[in-house]
């Protein structure tokens, strides 16, 4: 993987406010993977897969302009994308994003997924957050067993993972301790607690399990989103999620390994390109990286923040403006520790021929790479613990590495 010069024609007491789900561990000192950093690592979930086509503007795929029509980003005219390379442009919801990738502190791997290649956010969530090859394998998530495997330090404060929220996120659950708070003001559980349920169905009743699926995929496939809140109230929500978390991050004895959830990312319809719904979710995104870069103060230097999602969303429009379940994606990358201003991606271009099952961007990067490679440079595991502990049936998947500055 590399920056890409693509050829022409190719290639998540917290202060909190409702609908987040966040997760916090302490880490020991002696964790530290280079040399006097004290690292931290924000895992942010984006439910409901992100249109990574209409977040960060393939411009110089010649056809990417026909397949994502009005949701396609241009690099000029009225909301115009913000400008990343000669290749690809940045949604206009995210300007601070683009300030930090400007900066060096950001970058995007394009083109990214999980081994996951079917369509239910269910079993894509699954797959994303258990760090296992292929869903139902396990109810213990790959942060959570990331806490496990950090050597235990002489740290005061406790080695234990927190949770807030109704209920804890798959990303967070398994044998590390975990600690659980939910805020008054938090709504409803929405996917989460659907999965849950799943999961459960799974052991007892398959075909319960399987109905329960199918009506909630046709429920978000008619528009309706049980988690959204009108007027903009999810990008709000994001901002003030990440400017509380900071404030624990940031503290001298607080925890330095946090996940949170972010739901509304499932744009069936409506889904608006550089204005819109997307674009004010991507706002709320953007809101996050800056409330983090200001809250975490001296710690931002030391942090490592990553967005990722269950798997895209098609090349090609559906007749209500807005795009069905996909494959490849992106995945945001920001923080003070990150080795940015770079666009890592393997183009693999958009022409009919190009697409996954011709309809989807076809992932060339695994999202396993880039966690295992910030895992390994930020927080000193080793490929043995990567491969057989943090994401199992993954002895293939090479860790990406130059992702994480070396001082």
């Amino acid at each position: 993987m590399s920056d890409h010069q693509p050829h022409a024609a190719t290639r998540r007491s917290v202060l909190l406010a409702g609908g987040a789900i966040f997760g916090a561990a302490f880490l020991p000192k002696s964790a530290h993977a280079s040399r006097n950093r004290d690292p931290r690592l924000v895992v942010i979930v984006l439910r409901g897969a992100l249109d990574g086509l209409a977040a960060v503007g393939p411009i110089g795929d010649p056809d990417y302009a026909g397949l994502h029509g009005q949701l396609a980003l241009t690099r000029a005219g009225v909301n115009a994308g913000l400008p990343l390379n000669d290749f690809f442009v940045l949604n206009p919801g995210m300007p601070q994003f683009a300030r930090l990738y400007r900066e060096g502190r950001a970058s995007i791997i394009h083109a990214v997924a999980t081994p996951y290649r079917e369509r239910s956010h269910f079993d894509g969530q699954d797959v994303l957050e258990s760090g296992f090859a292929r869903p139902g394998r396990t109810q213990s998530g790959w942060f959570n067993r990331v806490i496990e495997a950090l050597p235990k330090g002489a740290r005061t404060a406790p080695s234990k993972g927190l949770a807030v929220g109704a209920v804890a996120p798959l990303i967070m659950r398994g044998p590390a301790p975990i600690m659980g708070w939910s805020p008054a003001n938090l709504p409803a559980s929405g996917d989460d607690l659907a999965m849950r349920l799943l999961a459960m169905y799974r052991e007892g009743d398959p075909n319960l399990a399987s109905a329960l699926t199918q009506a909630i995929d046709v429920e978000k496939m008619s528009g309706r989103d049980r988690t959204q809140r009108p007027g903009g109230g999810e990008a709000a929500m994001m901002r003030q999620v990440a400017d509380g978390a900071a404030k624990l991050i940031g503290s001298h004895d607080g925890p330095r390994l946090a996940a949170m959830a972010f739901d509304g990312w499932d744009t069936h319809a409506n889904e608006g390109g550089p204005t819109g719904r997307l674009a004010t979710l991507l706002s709320g995104l953007d809101g996050a990286f800056s409330a983090f870069q200001t809250g975490l103060g001296e710690a931002w230097k030391d942090t490592v923040i990553v967005a990722i999602t269950e798997f895209g969303r098609t090349a090609k429009i559906n007749g209500t403006t807005g795009t069905d379940h996909g494959t490849g994606t992106v995945a945001f990358l920001a923080g003070g520790a990150v080795k940015g201003g770079h666009v890592i991606v393997d183009w693999p271009g958009l022409s009919m021929a190009n697409l996954h099952e011709r309809r989807d961007l076809r992932p060339t990067t695994d999202l396993r790479a880039v966690l295992k490679g910030i895992l390994a440079d930020h927080l000193g595991l080793s490929s043995s613990v990567l491969t057989t502990q943090i994401f199992p049936d993954s002895v293939g998947v090479a860790p990406m590495r130059d992702l994480i500055t070396s001082s």
